[in-house]
């Protein structure tokens, strides 16, 4: 069946909310708030996370487009998670080197959509990306410090030449972390 989804763009990439315009188009959702919604409050997106808000596309700049779909995923991984995108900050490095850009927040939902993609068995997404290979970099903000950094995390503790080269690109290499993973990686390559 196809769902009406409301596009919105960020700076890592694009995401989708979940578009109701009916009552009818409500009655097929499985959501609790399909009871709590009325005529009057038409149209609403789901936020994802247990809410919903009014929908004001004049008033919303991140707004992009209304779409149908009746994908597991209605924008493809790429779109949803820029890849190799010039402003990577936070995300996943995959062991050729391409990056897939998230927000602070954002890892598990990316991991899940990149396990799918490439590991479709995986049952524990960031788990089964880590064991082969990737790389995530999180936010390293304390809550204390000025400024956040990035932090840059290996489950096996090592790297590719690829990984390297991205991570010397992004301005890492002088990572603590980083220069670890490069001395545990040298005869890995």
């Amino acid at each position: 069946m196809l769902r009406k989804y409301a596009v919105y763009k960020a700076d890592t990439g694009y995401y989708c909310c979940e578009y109701y315009d009916t009552l009818e188009s409500l009655e097929a959702c499985a959501s609790p708030l399909k009871n709590v919604i009325t005529e009057e409050q038409l149209p609403v997106v789901f936020d994802g996370k247990g809410g919903y808000r009014s929908f004001d596309p004049e008033n919303d700049f991140a707004f992009v487009e209304i779409i149908e779909s009746d994908e597991k995923y209605p924008l493809p991984l790429e779109q949803m998670f820029f890849k190799n995108h010039e402003g990577f900050q936070l995300g996943w490095i995959s062991p050729d080197g391409d990056t897939y850009s998230c927000d602070f927040t954002g890892h598990a939902k990316c991991a899940v959509m990149l396990a799918d993609k490439f590991y479709p068995d995986a049952k524990y997404p960031e788990r089964t990306l880590g064991r082969k290979g990737w790389i995530k970099v999180i936010d390293s903000w304390d809550g204390v410090q000025r400024q956040h950094g990035q932090f840059v995390y290996s489950m096996t503790g090592k790297m590719t030449n690829r990984q390297a080269d991205k991570l010397y690109d992004l301005g890492l290499y002088d990572n603590p972390e980083v220069r670890q993973m490069l001395k545990d990686s040298e005869d890995f390559w």
